[in-house]
């Protein structure tokens, strides 16, 4: 049995809803399992205290990626300098999109959750008066994006603010990232392009293609129904 190199081969620098979701599905296909994702943090909220950790440079990343081989979307994304530096050879992935289609789809999703008066930011703050895990979470989401050491420090009320700062973090990690370290893909280009980057074979099956929106939201929204109905369950107990 062959073995696998221990850490990171892979490190996706592309901002969440880029197609990531099918990126994770596509790099463990190609052998780069696991890939470490945003799923994985909604899945196991207790990894949040660990990234908050990485925020204030207490991290260690063996600890948060264990046996992953590869890192696509955020949280893991934020990091990307931090990850070149740890990994030194380790690839770069940046995932791209048509700035007017990722516009929309950011704000239904990470936009909305933490605000306005949408039913996405309304659950997830009812969700956070009685899970605090969750409002821990919403707290990182909230420093990671919008906190003034966010990735989205200058907001994201208009649609030009968001489509501004997607663009300047797609030019900075290309003017940073040396060239032959990088690759800039859609997900949309298919194998070819990616295989070639991680010098392995075309896969005989066609690319995953994964709804990140709707895991998404689905995740967001299922978990705040459930914590709200198991708090009511809670509260309608008999006391002993």
């Amino acid at each position: 049995m062959s073995t696998q190199p221990a850490g990171l081969r892979l490190i996706g620098a592309g901002l969440p809803r880029t197609g990531t979701l099918t990126q994770k599905e596509a790099l463990e296909m190609l052998g780069f399992a696991p890939c470490y994702h945003w799923v994985d943090v909604l899945a196991d909220l207790d990894r949040v205290e660990l990234w908050d950790k990485a925020m204030d440079g207490e991290v260690s990343w063996p600890e948060i990626f264990g046996a992953s081989q590869a890192t696509v979307d955020w949280p893991g994304g934020y990091f990307w300098r931090e990850l070149m530096d740890a990994y030194p050879d380790a690839k770069v992935l940046l995932s791209v999109r048509d700035p007017q289609k990722w516009e929309p789809s950011f704000r239904e999703t990470i936009w909305d959750m933490g605000h306005g008066e949408t039913l996405l930011n309304l659950l997830s703050s009812a969700r956070s008066l009685v899970d605090p895990r969750w409002k821990r979470y919403v707290e990182f989401v909230e420093r990671m994006f919008w906190s003034p050491q966010g990735s989205f420090a200058d907001g994201g009320e208009t649609p030009a603010q968001l489509i501004a700062q997607f663009e300047r973090h797609n030019e900075l990690v290309k003017a940073t990232v040396p060239s032959e370290r990088l690759l800039v893909w859609e997900v949309t280009e298919g194998w070819g392009p990616l295989c070639e980057f991680l010098g392995v074979d075309v896969p005989s099956e066609p690319m995953p293609h994964a709804n990140d929106r709707e895991t998404f939201l689905g995740r967001v929204i299922d978990g705040a129904l459930a914590a709200i109905a198991a708090s009511r369950g809670q509260s309608l107990a008999p006391s002993a």
